[in-house]
């Protein structure tokens, strides 16, 4: 198309029809500097969605809100988009749909379920592996503040002007520039649990008396190391033979602002031919429980790290637990599931590896977590295993690679 187009203009010239020459010719430059969006992408956060837009190119946008129904708007200009591009449901975010404005324009409309903000929106140059990314977060409001800042007047964009529009809800002029620096990336911050201690041996093996809180402190110690080189901030709940009480453990992992929190135990059953791997995450029914005990206390401040609950009505607070117990489930057992990937390609595990309970150290309405169970003292060849540095290097390594695997995940690397 293009020697076409250079053809025809060539054409043009020679024979003083320049006008409809530069005319093709500017058209051909438009049509060349057009970039693409490739793909969306939409990550749950406590009381509000990251949406990550990936690009060939930058581009200008235009970001607002509008009700009647509930609705975030994103114009983007001078852009492809694919028709089939969406995302999958949050909390916040119903569905996904695209429109055309005038031009090589488009218009992004996400159905909101709940009354939301826009945070922030920025874009970030490519790096690594990545494209260009515009990203914006959006977080639970009550309907008061969410009616106050509706409307093109209060849009977010990146530019102090742009081309004049005449598609409906869009005939006031753009705002100033109004976006945040995009933040710098941060380590990954993950707080390893060595279960038992001090007083509280855990599990005793049946065969060679080992001590389940000296197999499980070696562990964490062996786990920090690797996940240390990788490039991840860790921190242990108890780095000698101590015993901590179980609320604790979930209090240090707030206390550090853990974006992941695994605990590290070993079984024990009567049955001694019982062995193998397995995981737990809380169970919905645990959860449930968990969050209205939560609702009913009058003090929530603490409860979910960097919320701030104060000012807000008892409504928006319940449904902030809620949502942060529900969201943090299920990056959990997203986690959980990438244990169970790597650990299948070279450890035993039970059937069922990936269960549910209501284990204290998995309560933590706000932060990710998992227990490790890595095998049965009461089992001989285990118990004997589990002594050995080699093979808890071995599971080390597996769970290494699947906390890789969870932070780069898509929907877990959109919030960071």
């Amino acid at each position: 198309m293009k020697k076409a187009l250079l053809k025809l203009f060539d054409f043009c010239k020679k024979t003083g029809i320049f006008a409809l020459g530069l005319l093709f010719f500017c058209s051909f430059d438009a049509l060349a500097a057009q970039g693409n969006i490739t793909n969306m992408r939409i990550g749950q956060q406590v009381g509000s969605v990251r949406i990550v837009f990936e690009s060939d190119t930058s581009f200008n946008y235009k970001a607002f809100l509008l009700n009647d129904p509930k609705r975030l708007v994103v114009d983007v200009y001078n852009m492809n988009i694919k028709q089939t591009l969406s995302a999958d449901p949050t909390n916040l975010v119903s569905k996904t749909r695209i429109g055309n404005l005038e031009g090589n324009n488009k218009r992004v409309v996400f159905d909101l379920k709940k009354p939301a903000l826009i945070k922030k929106a920025f874009v970030l140059e490519p790096q690594s592996n990545m494209k260009w990314r515009f990203v914006m977060d959006i977080v639970l409001c009550s309907e008061r503040d969410f009616k106050a800042k509706t409307g093109i007047k209060f849009a977010l964009s990146n530019q102090s002007s742009a081309p004049k529009q005449t598609v409906a809800e869009d005939k006031v002029s753009w705002v100033p520039k109004n976006v945040e620096k995009p933040r710098k990336t941060r380590k990954k911050i993950v707080v390893l649990d060595p279960g038992h201690g001090g007083k509280d041996p855990g599990a005793i093996g049946a065969y060679g008396k080992t001590y389940e809180k000296n197999i499980t402190l070696a562990m964490g110690k062996e786990l920090k190391a690797l996940l240390e080189k990788k490039g991840y901030t860790v921190y242990l709940t108890r780095s000698t033979d101590i015993f901590i009480p179980l609320r604790q453990r979930v209090k240090i992992a707030q206390k550090h602002k853990a974006d992941l929190f695994m605990s590290i135990h070993a079984d024990s059953a009567l049955n001694r031919n019982a062995k193998g791997l397995s995981v737990y995450t809380l169970s919905e029914t645990a959860s449930d429980k968990e969050a209205a005990a939560l609702a009913e206390r009058e003090n929530k401040v603490d409860i979910i790290g960097g919320v701030d609950f104060s000012g807000n009505s008892r409504e928006i607070n319940d449904i902030l637990i809620s949502l942060s117990q529900t969201d943090s489930r299920n990056k959990s057992s997203k986690f959980a599931s990438y244990i169970v990937s790597e650990m299948s390609k070279s450890i035993k595990l039970i059937s069922d590896t990936h269960r549910f309970a209501g284990f204290a150290v998995l309560k933590a309405p706000d932060i990710p977590s998992a227990l490790l169970e890595m095998g049965y003292l009461s089992n001989r060849s285990e118990e004997s295993l589990l002594k050995q540095k080699s093979y808890r290097a071995k599971l080390a390594d597996s769970v290494g690679k699947a906390i890789d695997k969870y932070f780069n995940d898509p929907e877990i690397a959109a919030l960071y």
